[in-house]
């Protein structure tokens, strides 16, 4: 099988316990020929841990590494459009953490710079690659009619479970300069997506674009995009919030908050005539808690319920096997750009609702 040799972006908590394991288990498929991050800890901590002896604190280093297939952009959403911009004009295939960007004109930049160079982006909705989310896809299809749907997901912070499952290093040594020009140009690419806002949109915003791009990018794909925004409100400071969808013929309701429960409650479902549809999601922080599908249903005078568990598989490794058929032209992606700027329009025409209440 052909390896593709991969450079990282951005070494921190996601790529600690999720994107190293799991490229070093498929090192069928993948060789880590390069990492970079701004924290020189991070940078030996994971170069000595993996053998990784190219080491970069500039993407722009990264990028231009000759021998380099692609590129995982990894580091804080403020920094995902340059950076994936930058890999792609150096030919280098891309895997983009979510969300993709803060605002429609970086994702209109990040297609603009695949078409011209002739590579693929792809986006890490992770769970869309679950096989129970992709079997509950094809259940939902073959339902007559939907009478409602509920998205929901109430969490408390991934610390939590991480600090109890796995040992990650959480650097000291970032610079001021560098916290300072994150906070900055977060503040100006927030702007430019919502305008001028108040901390609590602001911060609902930020919400959206982080837990929510999980829920909504999974919703449109079981569901599809909806026509309008019925209602939307939120509270505590931003940090919970619910909406309403109009679809036609029925209507969605998402709910989304953090807490600090030890604890992680992320599901779809959805409801038709006789039968109900739920796809359950753990933490994706401790790898193989499996995914699950429930099913209810009335047959005659008969009621059933059943649950199915597919595989103790992690998502995050379908994933990075699907973006290897990508990198070796065997397949499209299935989270193009293009899909992202769905989520960016829904994320703004809910802000938009919130701003009018």
């Amino acid at each position: 099988m052909e390896r593709v040799r991969v450079g990282l972006i951005g070494l921190g908590e996601v790529a600690q316990v999720i994107h190293l394991p799991v490229l070093r288990n498929l090192e069928d498929r993948y060789e880590i020929a390069a990492i970079c991050d701004v924290s020189p800890a991070l940078l030996a901590h994971v170069g000595d841990a993996y053998g990784i002896e190219q080491r970069y604190d500039r993407a722009e280093d990264l990028v231009a590494q000759d021998d380099l297939d692609a590129v995982l952009v990894l580091n804080s959403d403020e920094y995902h459009a340059e950076h994936a911009i930058l890999a792609l004009k150096h030919g280098k295939h891309v895997l983009i953490e979510k969300p993709m960007c803060l605002n429609l004109r970086e994702a209109e930049e990040i297609i603009a710079a695949r078409d011209e160079a002739g590579v693929q982006v792809m986006v890490a909705y992770m769970r869309r690659f679950a096989p129970a989310f992709l079997e509950a896809v094809e259940l939902v299809r073959q339902l007559p009619q939907i009478l409602y749907a509920r998205v929901r997901d109430i969490i408390g912070p991934n610390r939590l479970m991480i600090d109890q499952s796995s040992v990650v290093l959480r650097p000291n040594d970032i610079s001021q300069e560098m916290s300072e020009d994150r906070m900055a140009r977060a503040g100006r690419l927030v702007n430019e997506a919502i305008g001028d806002a108040p901390p609590d949109i602001i911060a609902a915003y930020r919400l959206l674009l982080g837990l929510g791009s999980h829920d909504l990018s999974a919703m449109r794909e079981l569901i599809g995009m909806p026509e309008r925004v019925v209602s939307a409100s939120h509270w505590n400071g931003g940090r919970f919030m619910t909406a309403t969808f109009g679809y036609d013929g029925f209507n969605a309701v998402f709910e989304m908050g953090v807490d600090q429960q030890r604890r992680f409650d992320a599901h779809l479902e959805v409801f038709g005539e006789s039968t109900q549809i739920r796809v359950q999601f753990d933490t994706p922080y401790i790898r193989h808690l499996p995914t699950t599908l429930a099913v209810s249903e009335t047959v005659d005078e008969a009621y059933s319920e059943r649950v199915i568990r597919p595989t103790f598989k992690d998502p995050y490794t379908f994933e990075l096997e699907h973006f290897h058929d990508v990198v070796c032209g065997n397949a499209a992606p299935t989270t193009p750009p293009e899909d992202s700027i769905d989520d960016l329009r829904l994320f703004g025409d809910i802000i938009a609702e919130l701003r009018r209440v």
